[in-house]
Order: C-alpha cells, then structure tokens, then sequence
C-alpha cells in the first residue's frame, strides 16, 4: 500500500510541475529582468509542487487510515510517543528549504536592482486616475522634459523609474517586466528594467485608489532606437517646435471649490508637449 500510495504522489508531483512550467500563465515577457523572474517562478514551481503532493498525500492516507470508525466515538487513540528523530528531520529539512529559497529570491532581487550603464530615467507619477511620464534630459523647445501620457522606451536601453504619486497610494505595474512598485505621495520609490522585445504592453494600476481605479491603465510601447529618437523629436526633442495644452498635473496646490472638503486635491495645470493632447485622445 505504501509504495502505491509513494508512486501515485510522484506521478501527481509530476503532472503537477509539468503542467506548471507548461501552461502560459504570464504575459509575454519584454524585459531582461522578467526572464529572471520567470526562473525564480520555475524553480518555486519545481520545489513546491513536490511538497504540496507530500503534505496533502499524507493528509488524506492519514484521514482514510485511522479514521473514527462506528462506535468510537468515545475512545482515545492509542498512546504513542513522539518520533524525536523524525520531529527534527522534518523541522530542519523545511527550514533549511526556506532559507535557500529566500537566499535565492534576495539574489534575484538584488541582480534586477543594479545600475546599468548608459540608463534613461523616466518620472512616473500617478495621480487619479491617469499616469504621467516625464523624461528627464530629453526637453522641449521650452526647456521642460517632455511629458506623456503612454509611455515610449527604446529596445535594449535600460531604464531607471522614479515613482511618486500626488494625490493617494496606487500601485504602477507593467505585467510584460513582472514588476511593481507602489506610488506613494510625498515620497519616490522605484524600480530598473531593460526592454527587449519590441510591441505594446499594458500598465495597469493594482492599488484600489478611488472610483475610477479600473480605467487607471495605458501603454507601453517599446520600440527601435530610430523610432524612440523619431518620436522625441516629434514631441518637442532637439529644438522642435512643441504645442502645449493644459492638462491635470503632478502639481500640488490647496484644493478649492467644489472638490473642498471631499478628500479631492486640486492640481495646477502646466504646459505639456502636444505629445499629452495627441495620447489622450487615444
């Protein structure tokens, strides 16, 4: 029985990590540091699934095995004293698990968080409920950094984001990196990632931030350094004539009128590139 019970937990261990290494639970990954992450899943995957097959195993055989039959209600078990030995093996074997397990995660955590050379900094910031993206270095005919709504990065450049937010929490989150960071006000958070696969990805707010916390999402669009260079100059880069508009920015101010006493916070409007105009209406 028990080594039937044994080749069932190991063909159920098997299935069970095949199907998850196989089944595309992410989106397409478009940053060096996803593909990193995505072994750091894998490797979670290949260790736990065995365990999960272990314990619920050992549950259910425990359930059938001395289970209450009719009429023993009443009864106490037998007396059995505890396995000393067997206590320490599988107290230490899953300790020690862990800790390698979070060595490994601290590793990974570490590798995606250094600087790299020749970097973009890009300005995230949040605010309800719509996201604002400044570059820094790259400034208009006015000399402001441009500033738009969908987010455009050149492939196999990496990219230092700096992320605040001005009014409450939310969370910024690009699925296609596998990476997050929450926007918080008054403060500057952040994250590192390369892009490496060219097309349009979704940015997602994960952080409930009001009533309109469903439509906090834009783009990103990676696309060539010929392009990237092509879209800076469109918006303003390198002496280029720029349009403004004025539009809601991270520019906090006292709230007055109507939005007063409600938890609502006014901000002043700045000039924008017409690259905000021309992505909003998108």
């Amino acid at each position: 029985m028990a080594l039937r019970i044994v080749a069932l937990g190991v063909i159920a261990a098997a299935i069970g990590i095949v199907l998850g290494l196989l089944i595309p639970w992410f989106p397409p990954a478009a940053a060096k540091q996803a593909h990193t992450i995505d072994t750091l899943y894998y490797v979670l995957i290949i260790v736990t699934v065995p365990i999960f097959v272990l314990v619920t195993s050992v549950v259910l055989f425990s359930v059938w095995q001395w289970r209450a039959r009719p009429g023993e209600d009443r009864l106490d078990g037998p007396p059995i004293h505890g396995n000393t030995q067997l206590e320490v093996l599988w107290t230490a074997l899953p300790a020690a698990l862990i800790a390698a397990l979070v060595v490994y995660a601290a590793i990974v955590l570490h590798d995606i968080g250094v600087k790299q050379p020749n970097e973009i900094k890009i300005t995230v910031t949040g605010q309800q409920w719509e996201w604002h993206f400044s570059y820094p270095g790259y400034d208009d005919a006015q000399g402001k950094p441009i500033v738009a709504l969908q987010l455009y990065l050149p492939v196999n450049r990496p990219v230092n984001f700096a992320i605040t937010s001005v009014d409450v929490i939310h969370t910024f989150w690009v699925p296609a990196f596998r990476l997050q960071e929450d926007a918080l006000p008054g403060s500057t958070t952040g994250f590192r990632a390369t892009p490496d696969r060219l097309g349009s990805y979704p940015i997602v707010c994960t952080q409930l931030c009001g009533y309109g916390h469903s439509t906090m999402r834009t783009t990103l669009h990676i696309v060539t350094a010929a392009a990237f260079s092509t879209w800076l100059a469109e918006h303003g880069y390198s002496g280029s004539a720029a349009q403004t508009a004025s539009v809601r920015v991270p520019n906090r101010t006292a709230a007055t009128g109507a939005g007063a006493g409600r938890g609502w916070t006014a901000y002043a409007p700045i000039a924008r590139t017409h690259s905000a105009t021309k992505e909003g209406s998108q």
